[in-house]
């Protein structure tokens, strides 16, 4: 690398993965008031960064921009009015700029070998969480730690179906809702990802390709009643939305919660209020996440009661094809790149 330029993965156009691409010489930026240069490490993909390739209603992206929101790394210089922090300190980055907004969307992210970040993003890293394991967490991880522990949605015992199980968050909230000693149902298409999440603790797998996921709760745990608490499950952690959404009413019993964080199939639904006061549900929405979500994670990971589900770590010449996995969701977990 010459001094003052690196390597880096930008969007240069929306469109398709094609518009990215690894150069060379992209300008390492310098610090000026408050913020920090860090030696990013890691840094994993989310299917958000699929969004801002293609382009997202509403969202004016400036481009050219390097993609990328989740990244860990050592801090490589620190700017004025920045204070407790050192060089060489290992830090994890909270992705969201309160002045700015994303990382990754409207500024530059963490698919290069620098980023630049202001000094209240950085959270410190425990000496024996990896680079990869802290650079999987805030927007999968932290999501479902905010959905499943800040809002304590779980308890011991219940019955909680988690769909779209084999993603960041769905792996996210299998591992967490396991950890508080739910039964956990997992959705997910494919014999394989299906194997691996029984793997990951899983007391139940659906292929949802091939399995009404509603119909087999119904049938497992039986109807729901509307004067009784029989039947159904606990909970339904749903961050897709379209046709899943009347199911997931359907199945949940008396008193059941809905959990949403995003709708990857349609943010519109198709609705039945019929379900909501007849059984008494709780549909509870969750959005982002905060530091202290991360803080807890990297302990749950340092006490070793909780390891971040990555299948694949891959070096920056390889983040596009990393992406185009996360894109035709051929992963289970995440995908972590090391700029």
């Amino acid at each position: 690398m010459s001094k003052g330029i690196m390597r880096a993965l930008v969007l240069e156009s929306h469109g398709g993965l094609e518009n990215l691409k690894v150069v060379n010489d992209h300008k390492i930026p310098a610090v000026v008031e408050c913020q920090v240069l860090i030696r990013v490490r890691a840094s994993s993909f989310n299917y958000h960064d699929v969004f801002t390739v293609r382009g997202m209603p509403g969202i004016k992206v400036p481009l050219p921009v390097v993609i990328g929101l989740d990244m860990a790394g050592e801090i490589a210089d620190v700017g004025p009015d920045v204070t407790g922090w050192n060089k060489g300190d290992r830090v994890l980055i909270n992705p969201l700029n309160k002045k700015r907004g994303l990382m990754g969307e409207m500024m530059d992210g963490g698919m290069a070998q620098y980023c630049l970040v202001d000094g209240d993003q950085l959270i410190p890293m425990p000496e024996f969480v990896s680079f990869e394991d802290a650079a999987s967490l805030p927007v999968a991880y932290g999501t479902a730690h905010r959905m499943l522990v800040t809002h304590k949605t779980i308890k011991a015992g219940d019955r909680v179906l988690v769909l779209g199980a084999s993603g960041g968050v769905g792996t996210g909230c299998v591992l967490l809702a396991k950890l508080a000693g739910a039964e956990v149902i997992a959705c997910a298409g494919g014999e394989e990802k299906m194997g691996r999440l029984r793997d990951l603790g899983a007391d139940h797998v659906i292929d949802y390709k091939k399995v009404d996921f509603s119909k087999w709760a119904i049938e497992t745990y039986g109807k729901p009643q509307r004067r009784t608490y029989e039947g159904g499950v606990d909970v339904v952690v749903n961050f897709t939305g379209g046709d899943s959404w009347v199911p997931s009413l359907r199945c949940l019993k008396r008193g059941g919660k809905l959990l949403v964080c995003g709708a990857t199939a349609g943010h519109d639904p198709k609705e039945d209020l019929r379900y909501v006061w007849s059984f008494e549900l709780q549909v509870i929405g969750s959005n982002s996440f905060y530091d202290d979500n991360l803080t807890d994670l990297m302990r749950l990971i340092s006490e070793k009661k909780l390891k971040p589900v990555v299948d694949k770590v891959l070096p920056l010449d390889r983040a596009v094809e990393g992406l185009r996995l996360i894109e035709n969701r051929e992963v289970l977990g995440k995908v972590v790149i090391t700029p």
